[in-house]
């Protein structure tokens, strides 16, 4: 049987993105296996390639030997080569029309594209993500945007002291330092101005739960949606000497256009047509929403620009989009930043948008790879999820049809193309690379 061949591909989308798909660790296992890896060199790469090649793997600049090539982010059209296996975020399931040429030529190559985003079990549950890791170091920036928010404001609180993700050597420093803050405010309290400080989270998946996990380190109240309102009657207490924390679930989000109708969770998944909003009712009360959804079209948006304009008063003074659809379900969101720069203040009156924390108007973290703020923890955690499919897909013989390709339903289920011909869960796409094409 010919030898295998692996390539691990250099990240080279933007300077940020320093995250591999396989630690070393795991590329040991690989070569014990008798699997040859390829590394290519890379002086982005949060991980030295002498690790590597402590592990057995070669360091290369060619890796036109690997039947199989495993990267992060979108590889290059000009660098595809004809039959091999490419395994990587495409970023084309929702026919982005950016990434359209790049499924074409993959097409037109007669190649493999296999899309970690669609690799999941029998109940739909994703397999193999950075989502938490957008949590964690989403959270730590928004956290950051709050503390120069109140500074400009000339608010002094202990979140003037935290950091940008990027800014910390790893995760536990920065946990560190968020944690620090969180005891001065049990000790000292918060200003009355700020009172309560109500944060709020939409959705309850990876994202959200990575995102929480920063908030835990500080003193936290957690209430329901419900409770809100109560802490803003004339007469309440809120406490000072800590953050509350909400949480809002698709109920809490959308509603029947139907005044006599009832919110059921998968006829709103089904049919989003016959739902509205209602998150808007929550808004008045929040200091900070951290937005952690996935979302398309078919759905109602979360924060419009109308609403925004009408209520330019709001509490509100951050919205962490760690999902960071551009105009999506934070209509706001109007531009991708990146971790250098992760942040823009928009201005609810004149619908512009100015780099950097002001004070008139939301500011919004918009960075769509935020999981590369935190490269080392972050690639630990997606390369441990991937390692059982490596070999897998490595030694699958893609020469044969599609029906006699021995391969589990995981990697079939993210299978997009196979030898050039999309499969049939995403055959939808063709009217994408026509309308690309015209």
């Amino acid at each position: 049987m010919t030898k295998r061949v692996v390539g691990l591909r250099r990240e080279d989308k933007n300077p940020w993105e320093r995250r591999v798909p396989l630690i070393p660790e795991h590329v040991a296992g690989l070569v014990q296996d008798g699997i040859e890896v390829l590394v290519q060199k890379s002086d982005l790469r949060a991980i030295p390639e002498e690790e590597y090649l402590r592990v057995g793997a070669k360091i290369v600049e060619d890796l036109s030997p690997c039947q199989t090539v495993f990267a992060v982010k979108e590889i290059p059209v000009s660098l595809l080569r004809q039959g091999k296996t490419y395994v990587f975020f495409s970023h084309t399931i929702k026919g982005q029309e950016h990434n359209m040429p790049l499924l074409r030529r993959i097409m037109d190559l007669g190649c493999q594209l296999i899309d970690y985003e669609k690799m999941v079990d029998e109940k739909g549950r994703r397999l193999v993500f950075f989502g938490k890791y957008a949590g964690l170091a989403g959270m730590i920036d928004t956290l950051w945007a709050l503390g120069q928010r109140l500074e400009k404001e000339r608010i002094p609180t202990p979140f003037s002291s935290i950091q940008r993700a990027t800014s910390y050597a790893d995760l536990a420093a920065a946990e560190a330092a968020i944690a620090q803050a969180g005891r001065q405010i049990a000790v000292d309290g918060l200003p009355s101005a700020l009172c309560p400080l109500v944060f709020g989270f939409t959705g309850y998946g990876h994202v959200s739960q990575g995102s929480q996990m920063i908030l835990k380190h500080l003193p936290t109240e957690i209430i329901s949606p419900e409770e809100l309102a109560a802490l803003f009657r004339q007469g309440a207490s809120p406490k000072k000497d800590r953050v509350y924390q909400v949480v809002f679930r698709e109920e809490h989000m959308a509603e029947p256009k139907d005044a006599d109708g009832r919110f059921e969770l998968q006829d709103y998944y089904q049919h989003p047509e016959k739902y509205r909003s209602r998150f808007e009712s929550y808004l008045p009360y929040l200091s900070v929403l951290v937005n952690c959804i996935y979302w398309e079209a078919r759905y109602p948006r979360l924060v419009t620009k109308s609403y925004l304009k009408k209520t330019p008063q709001l509490r509100l003074r951050v919205i962490g989009d760690i999902s960071c659809d551009i105009g999506g379900a934070i209509e706001c969101n109007v531009q991708c930043m990146d971790p250098g720069n992760p942040v823009f203040t928009y201005d609810p009156l004149t619908d512009c948008v100015q780099a950097g924390c002001l004070t008139t108007g939301p500011i919004v973290l918009s960075v769509d790879n935020l999981p590369a703020e935190l490269p080392r923890e972050a690639s630990r955690e997606f390369s441990t999820a991937l390692c059982p499919f490596v070999a897998e897909i490595a030694q699958a013989d893609m020469s044969v049809g599609w029906d006699a390709c021995k391969l589990s339903e995981p990697i079939k289920k993210a299978m997009i193309v196979y030898q050039g011909k999309l499969m049939p869960n995403f055959r939808y796409l063709e009217k994408f690379l026509s309308h690309r094409t015209k």
